[in-house]
């Protein structure tokens, strides 16, 4: 059968807005090609016209040179038209992709927005509330029993503040009756020593009118009046 019918073909994948632009491009840059060898053209010919007499000759090469000039208009014609066409396609491509975008974006939205509804399923507003009530209590138990602990044993809480400052200002007082009461002599200098007398140096002067003592006790006979 297939070689009486023949087989199937398969079908080519239709171009991409990509292929289209690529083919156009291509065609823009052979008609630029043919543009630029006019040109030159057009540029030869104004030199012959330059250098030509007027007369038929000269004639002959504008009238080359006017239908060079027409086949230029016509090419720029087809160039201006195969701009537009590439510019059309930009936009198609440009609006195509933005479309791509919002696919994935809605894509993306959609999964985040499954897995938020799962994830709040597992958590309540009820359980979190009680929790923070259940904190703050356990944070009340742990201030007071840091108090108990912290508290000073054998104080009286009821203590004037106003009494214990008078008796702090007698004690002053007394203080001061003390050191003034102690004699002058008895208070350490600032080098914190008893202002005590110096100890002798030395040998002690004998006064003239005291008569010399011995060893024994006995007074002694003076050198000059021992006779040998």
């Amino acid at each position: 059968m297939k070689k009486i019918f023949g087989a199937k073909k398969n079908k080519d994948p239709p171009p991409t807005i990509q292929d289209a632009t690529d083919r156009i491009t291509k065609r823009g840059d052979t008609v630029d090609e043919k543009i630029k060898k006019l040109d030159a053209e057009l540029a030869r010919y104004k030199e012959q016209i330059k250098k030509t007499r007027p007369g038929p000759a000269q004639e002959a090469v504008k009238a080359r040179a006017m239908r060079v000039l027409k086949q230029r208009r016509m090419y720029e014609g087809q160039r201006d038209m195969l701009y537009n066409q590439t510019y059309n396609l930009d936009q198609v491509a440009f609006a195509a992709e933005g479309l791509k975008d919002a696919q994935q974006t809605m894509t993306a939205m959609k999964a985040a927005n499954k897995e938020l509804k799962g994830m709040m399923k597992t958590v309540k507003l009820e359980d979190i509330d009680s929790m923070q009530d259940e904190m703050m209590d356990l944070m009340d138990v742990s201030n007071e029993i840091q108090e108990t602990l912290g508290r000073s044993y054998n104080v009286p809480d009821d203590i004037d503040e106003e009494e214990l400052m008078g008796e702090l200002d007698a004690l002053e007082a007394d203080m001061d009756f003390e050191s003034e009461s102690v004699p002058s002599y008895l208070q350490p200098d600032q080098e914190s020593e008893l202002n005590l007398p110096a100890a002798p140096t030395g040998h002690a002067a004998v006064p003239a009118n005291q008569q010399q003592e011995d060893e024994l006790g006995l007074p002694t006979v003076p050198q000059a009046s021992i006779r040998t």
